[in-house]
């Protein structure tokens, strides 16, 4: 017969698991708030300066470069 262990999660070991997943949720809910304001700044910028679709694609190109090199920083 083989020797398995099994493991009982206790009470503090949920607690400590539903904690960290409610800060993910939290902050993928603040990403996700940051992210919709600056695209609605950056809509608001394309109607104000009166963007063609060829500026507001590199408009937007630019801010994705911008995500990307945010994203690389952190890791």
């Amino acid at each position: 017969m083989r020797n398995i262990e099994t493991y009982k999660y206790n009470e503090d070991v949920e607690n400590i698991t539903a904690f960290l997943n409610n800060a993910r949720m939290d902050e993928r809910k603040g990403r996700a708030q940051v992210v919709s304001e600056r695209l609605a700044e950056l809509a608001a910028h394309i109607n104000q300066q009166g963007l063609n679709g060829v500026e507001a694609a590199e408009l937007i190109r630019r801010e994705a470069e911008r995500y990307d090199n945010e994203s690389r920083e952190l890791h």
